[in-house]
């Protein structure tokens, strides 16, 4: 089997162990029953937080220490988390129902056309204390939200966050900057994408210039 052969035998088992814990977890209709399975499996979960019924994914290749949340967190219903890479939210971090949280790349088998020119890859994801991200969002690798950042629902946010900003669209971009209680301080006027001028990482994804164009 094609897929076995690329993963190898430890990872396939490591699979199947993380899958029984998946299933344990869907049968876990109460919160703090699901936070303390978590605890358990790894994860560190402070005091205050709530998991609803949220999905996670690529287990087998961080596992449950992948996944960290500070204090006073919430996740909503079906969001789906990514653990190739390290997710960590910070105290007070709010993520609403749905949002598709992502830590990496991969195309397909070793002998896929599009290796080549988007190779695989994992990078971390960090919620910032006290941001928001509305539902529906997509959160893409690499990806830091700031402090106090809002991120709108139905975002897809490519590259960092600024701090207490309001972000919104398809690619996120600025919308608004508030002040340090809340206050509105400096609308965003002209902006192509909200981020690029002030130099804030972005997404290997989201990368302009990804070997097409005129290098083909």
């Amino acid at each position: 089997m094609k897929a076995l052969s690329e993963i190898g035998l430890l990872r396939a088992v490591k699979f199947a162990f993380y899958a029984s814990w998946e299933v344990l977890l869907g049968l876990s209709v109460l919160p703090p029953v699901r936070a303390l399975l978590m605890r358990i499996a790894g994860t560190r979960i402070g005091s205050g937080s709530v998991l609803m019924r949220l999905r996670l994914f690529n287990l087998d290749r961080g596992g449950f220490r992948a996944l960290k949340l500070g204090r006073d967190c919430f996740i909503g219903d079906e969001t789906v988390v990514d653990l190739a890479g390290t997710v960590t939210l910070g105290d007070q971090v709010t993520i609403a129902e749905r949002v598709l949280v992502l830590t990496h790349l991969n195309v397909g088998y070793r002998d896929h056309p599009l290796r080549r020119i988007f190779p695989s890859s994992v990078s971390p994801v960090v919620f910032r204390g006290g941001c928001f991200v509305g539902a529906g969002s997509v959160i893409l690798p690499g990806v830091t939200v700031g402090e106090r950042a809002f991120v709108a629902a139905g975002s897809v946010v490519t590259k960092d966050v600024p701090p207490s900003s309001l972000v919104a669209g398809v690619p996120a971009r600025v919308i608004r900057k508030y002040g340090s209680r809340g206050e509105r301080s400096s609308p965003i006027a002209k902006a192509d994408d909200g981020f690029g001028s002030r130099g804030e990482r972005s997404s290997p994804i989201a990368k302009a210039d990804d070997g097409f164009g005129s290098r083909g």
